[in-house]
C-alpha cells in the first residue's frame, strides 16, 4: 500500500482554516457549558500594545538602573498576569441554554432567546454574545443566576431558521485579553411566509359534502381589538387607539354563523409556488381576524376547518414549511 505524502499538502493555512479546527461546546438536552477544553485566550490589540510598553519600560530600567522602574515594570507585568487569569474566569464554566423564540414573517428578524447561567457562585461581567460578524450583545450574570439574551437573525426564506454556531466572548476586567468560545445550541425558529401587501378576497373551494362553494359573509360584527400583527390590513386598525399613543391594534370581527371559508390551493390566483403561498397567507391572516371558521387544502394535505390561535398556526406552519424536506 502506497504511503501517503505531505508533499501537496500546503504548510501554512489561513486562520479561517485553522477556526475550523477549534472546539465547539456541543449542547446535551439543549444546554451547552463551556468547560476549560472549549475557551480560548488572546491578547488583544490593548494588550499587545501594554506589552510593548512594558519591554520599553525594563529596557529603560536596565539602561539606568532604576530600581523603581523595575518594580513598576514588574508589578504591571505580574498585573496582567492576574487579568489574564480573571478574563478565562470570567468565562468558564457558564451554561448556555435555548429561550423561547416566536415565530415571524420571512424578511423580519428572528429574536433568539438565550439563557445565560452561572452554577459557580461567580459574577460575570460584560458577557458579550455575537452570530458571525453581526453587533454584539452584551450582559451581566449574577451569581448563582442567570441572564435571558435576544439574539436577532435576519429571516430571508420561509422554513425553519437556525442560528449557527454563536461566538461567546469576554474581555474583562482590563481589555487585555480576549477570551472566547464557540456555542452550537439545537435551536430554531419558524419563519412563516411573508403575505402580500394587497388584499384580495378569497375564493372558497367546495365543502366536501354537497360540492358546492361557499362563500364569504357579506356583514360582520365587530367583536373587539387584539394587538397588530406585521401584515394585517391597514383597514382594520384602529387608529383612534393610535393617536392616543395606546399602541397599534387591529379590529376584529365576527363572520355571520354557519359559513365556513375553504382555502384552496388550486383557487390561488397565482403560477408559480411562492405567490400562491403568499396569497393563502393572507387569507390565513384575514379569515384568523375576522374570526371565522376556515379550511386548508394543500397538495398532499389537508386541515379541516375551525377558528382560533391553534388552528392559525396549523395552517401557518403548513404554508411555512410546504414543499420542504421531511
Amino acid at each position: 500500500m502506497a504511503t501517503p505524502t505531505l508533499r501537496n499538502k500546503p504548510l501554512v493555512r489561513s486562520w479561517r482554516d485553522w477556526k475550523s479546527f477549534l472546539r465547539t461546546a456541543t449542547p446535551v438536552k439543549d444546554t451547552a457549558v463551556l468547560d476549560r477544553r472549549h475557551i480560548y485566550i488572546l491578547p488583544t490589540r490593548q494588550g499587545l500594545l501594554f506589552v510593548v510598553v512594558l519591554i520599553c519600560m525594563l529596557i529603560g530600567s536596565i539602561n539606568y538602573g532604576l530600581s523603581l522602574g523595575f518594580g513598576l515594570t514588574f508589578l504591571l507585568g505580574g498585573l496582567s498576569v492576574v487579568a489574564m487569569l480573571h478574563t478565562w474566569r470570567n468565562l468558564a464554566h457558564l451554561t448556555i441554554s435555548s429561550g423561547k423564540t416566536a415565530p415571524v414573517f420571512a424578511g423580519a428578524d428572528a429574536n433568539f432567546g438565550l439563557i445565560v447561567s452561572d452554577l459557580n457562585s461567580r459574577c460575570r461581567y460584560a458577557i458579550g454574545l455575537r452570530l458571525g460578524k453581526s453587533e454584539a450583545v452584551f450582559a451581566d450574570i449574577p451569581a448563582d443566576g442567570h441572564a435571558e439574551m435576544t439574539m436577532p437573525v435576519r429571516s430571508l426564506h420561509r422554513g425553519w431558521l437556525t442560528p449557527g454556531r454563536l461566538t461567546v466572548f469576554t474581555e474583562f476586567p482590563l481589555g487585555l485579553f480576549h477570551a472566547w468560545s464557540y456555542v452550537n445550541l439545537n435551536h430554531r425558529c419558524l419563519v412563516y411566509p411573508a403575505p402580500i401587501a394587497a388584499r384580495q378576497p378569497p375564493v372558497s373551494g367546495s365543502d366536501g359534502k354537497s360540492g358546492k362553494a361557499r362563500t364569504e359573509a357579506g356583514d360582520d360584527d365587530f367583536s373587539g381589538l387584539r394587538a397588530y400583527q406585521h401584515g394585517d390590513s391597514l383597514r382594520r386598525v384602529d387608529w383612534k387607539a393610535s393617536a392616543r399613543e395606546q399602541g397599534m391594534f387591529s379590529k376584529q370581527f365576527h363572520a355571520a354563523s354557519g359559513t365556513t371559508l375553504w382555502l384552496d390551493w388550486a383557487l390561488a390566483p397565482a403560477h408559480d409556488t411562492e405567490s400562491r403561498i403568499s396569497q393563502m397567507t393572507r387569507w390565513v391572516m384575514d379569515a384568523h381576524a375576522g374570526g371565522q371558521a376556515y379550511g386548508l387544502r394543500l397538495p398532499g394535505r389537508e386541515i379541516a376547518p375551525a377558528t382560533g390561535e391553534a388552528q392559525y398556526r396549523k395552517c401557518m406552519e403548513a404554508l411555512a414549511l410546504f414543499g420542504a424536506p421531511p
